[in-house]
C-alpha cells in the first residue's frame, strides 16, 4: 500500500538512509528539517518542509495528510537541558500527529532496563517514547543499544578510540555488557514497521552477540589489523572521560558526556518480542562491523561518505577541515567565471606529462617516495592528455567515480597508512560555476593520523594553488571561445 510518510532526522545518518528506501518502496515521503539546503543536493523525489520540531505550526503543516510518521530526532548537543527539549519536541509531535489523524508513529529509542537506567541520555530516550504516545497515536518504539554503523555516535566514539590509541587506560565501563546491532538490521526494522498495521508498544532490538565494550574494541582492532592493549581502572572524576573522548574523537564534549554516562548501564535485550513478530534476523557484531568498514572501501553503496558530507558549492569558499563517519577530509571551494563543461575539462586534464599545476615538485617527490617503498609512484602517467575513463590510472591515482561535467573522484593507490581520495565537484551557478575540491582520508591506526597531520601543511598551499590554476585555465578557455568576456 502506498503511504504518505513524514520523516524527521532526514539529514542524519539513519534518516538519510531510510528516506531513499521508503521512496524505493513507492511511498510518498515528506521531510521536515531545520536545514533544507542540506537536502537540496540529494536526488530524492520527496517534499521538503523547512521547520523546527519545537515550532508547533511547522509540525502541524508537515503532518497534513500523513499516514505514518518517523521520529528520529534528538537534541543531545543542545546548550539547553536536552531532556527538557526532547520532551517538548516529542509532545508537540505526538499532539499534532493526533490532530492530523496520523495512524502510527515509528520511533527509534534507547535500550535499557527502565528500573536500572541511570543515564540521563537513556532516560531521555525512553521519556520521548512515552511523550510521543501520550496524545493517543499508536507508537512503535524500537529500542537499540550501540548501532554498528559509521555515523552512530556511540560506535564512532569506540572506533576513534581504538584507531588512535595503541594503549588505553579506560574507566571500568569498558567491561559493561551491551548488545550491538548493525545499521542494516535497524533499517529493516524501521521499514518493516509499515507492514505491521497492528504493531504497537516497545520492541527491544539487538544483534546476535552480547559483548563488553572492551570486546567490541578488540574485535574492531583485529578486523582492522591492529593490536590494542586495554586496561580498566577506577577514574575518580567521570567528567575526565568525557573530556578525553571530546579531545580524541570527533564527538563534541556535551554529547560525549551523555554517551560516557550511558556506557555504565548494561543494555541488552530482555524481551524477544521483536524477533517473534518481525522477520528481521540480526547478525553478529563481527559481520555488522565488516559490512560497515566495507562501505569505506567500496563505491557501490547507495549512500557513500563522499555524498553524505556534500555541502553545496554555493554555500562557502575557502578551506574547510573536518571529520565525518570516521573520515578525515579537507575541502576547498572556488567560484569560476567559466561554464561547468570548461572547468571540468581542465580538471580532467590534470596529471600525466603536464604534471600538477601547483606544487608539482611535491607531487613528484611523493611519487618517488612511493616507488622507494615499493609503490606505483608517478610512473604510470595517463592514457590520454584530456580524456578520462572510469577505472583507468592517473599517476598514482585511479578514477573511481566519473560523472561528466559534474564529478571526478580519484582513489590513491600509493602506499599509505590508510586510504585516500581526491574529489572534484562542479556545480553550475550564475555567471559560471563553483568547484569543490575535497581530499578524503581514512586513517588506519595511530600512524594513519600522524601521516594526515604531517601532510596538512603541504595541503595548505598545494590544494588552493591547484584550484586557482583550474580557475585560470578555465577562464582562459572561456575568453578564447568568447573574447567579449572580460
Amino acid at each position: 500500500m502506498r503511504l504518505r510518510v513524514l520523516a524527521t532526522g532526514s539529514t542524519g545518518y539513519i534518516g538519510g538512509r531510510l528516506v531513499p528506501r521508503l521512496l524505493e518502496r513507492g511511498h510518498e515521503v515528506r521531510c521536515i528539517t531545520r536545514d533544507a539546503p542540506r537536502l537540496a543536493g540529494r536526488n530524492w523525489q520527496a517534499e521538503i518542509i523547512e521547520g523546527d520540531l519545537l515550532d508547533r505550526d511547522a509540525v502541524a503543516r508537515a503532518m497534513v495528510g500523513v499516514d505514518v510518521a518517523y521520529y528520529l530526532a534528538h537534541s543531545m548537543t543542545s546548550e539547553r537541558a536536552f531532556r527538557e527539549i526532547d520532551r517538548e519536541m516529542a509532545t508537540i509531535f505526538g499532539q499534532e500527529a493526533a490532530r492530523a489523524g496520523v495512524t502510527r508513529i515509528v520511533y527509534l529509542g534507547g535500550l535499557g532496563d527502565p528500573d536500572k537506567v541511570h543515564s540521563k541520555h537513556l532516560v531521555s530516550r525512553q521519556e520521548v517514547g512515552r511523550a510521543l504516545a501520550a496524545a493517543g497515536v499508536p507508537v512503535v518504539e524500537f529500542r537499540a543499544a550501540v548501532i554498528v554503523g559509521s555515523g552512530s555516535a556511540s560506535f564512532e566514539m569506540l572506533r576513534h578510540l581504538t584507531e588512535r590509541l595503541p594503549f588505553m587506560i579506560t574507566p571500568r565501563w569498558v567491561d559493561t555488557r551491551c548488545q550491538p546491532i548493525g545499521m542494516r538490521a535497524v533499517l529493516d526494522y524501521l521499514l518493516e514497521a509499515l507492514d505491521h498495521p497492528t504493531a504497537d508498544g516497545v520492541y527491544e532490538i539487538g544483534g546476535s552477540d552480547v559483548l563488553s565494550y572492551r570486546e567490541m574494541m578488540q574485535i574492531y582492532a583485529r578486523v582492522r589489523g591492529l593490536r590494542r592493549v586495554i586496561v580498566a581502572a577506577r577514574v575518580p572524576w567521570p567528567q575526565l572521560s568525557s573530556r578525553f573522548v571530546g579531545l580524541l574523537t570527533p564527538i563534541p564534549y556535551r554529547l560525549a558526556r551523555s554517551l560516557v554516562e550511558s556506557l555504565r548501564t548494561e543494555v541488552i535485550v530482555r524481551d524477544d518480542r521483536a524477533l517473534r513478530e518481525f522477520a528481521v534476523q540480526p547478525v553478529s557484531y563481527h559481520e555488522s562491523l565488516t559490512r560497515t568498514l566495507a562501505r569505506v572501501a567500496s563505491d557501490q553503496v547507495e549512500t557513500t561518505w563522499a555524498s553524505s558530507i556534500a555541502t553545496g558549492s554555493d554555500r562557502f569558499e575557502g578551506r574547510h577541515l573536518s571529520t565525518y563517519e570516521g573520515m578525515l577530509y579537507e575541502r576547498h571551494a572556488l567560484n569560476i567565471a567559466a561554464s561547468p563543461e570548461q572547468a571540468f575539462a581542465v580538471i580532467c586534464s590534470l596529471g600525466g606529462d603536464v604534471g600538477w599545476p601547483a606544487g608539482n615538485w611535491l607531487w613528484q617527490t611523493r611519487g618517488l617516495l612511493d616507488r622507494f617503498v615499493g609503490g606505483v609512484g608517478m610512473r604510470r602517467g595517463r592514457r590520454h592528455p584530456r580524456e578520462l575513463m572510469l577505472g583507468e590510472p592517473v599517476d598514482f591515482w585511479r578514477v573511481e567515480a566519473l560523472q561528466k561535467d559534474k564529478l571526478l573522484r580519484l582513489r590513491a593507490e600509493m602506499k599509505l597508512p590508510g586510504a585516500a581520495w581526491l574529489q572534484f565537484e562542479v556545480a553550475e551557478r550564475e555567471g559560471g560555476c563553483a568547484v569543490e575540491q575535497t581530499a578524503f582520508y581514512d586513517p588506519r591506526g595511530f600512524l594513519g593520523y600522524v601521516y594526515w597531520y604531517l601532510v596538512l601543511p603541504f595541503h595548505r598551499f598545494v590544494f588552493p594553488g591547484l584550484l586557482t590554476a583550474i580557475r585560470e585555465r578555465a577562464e582562459a578557455e572561456r575568453a578564447a571561445v568568447d573574447p567579449s568576456v572580460v
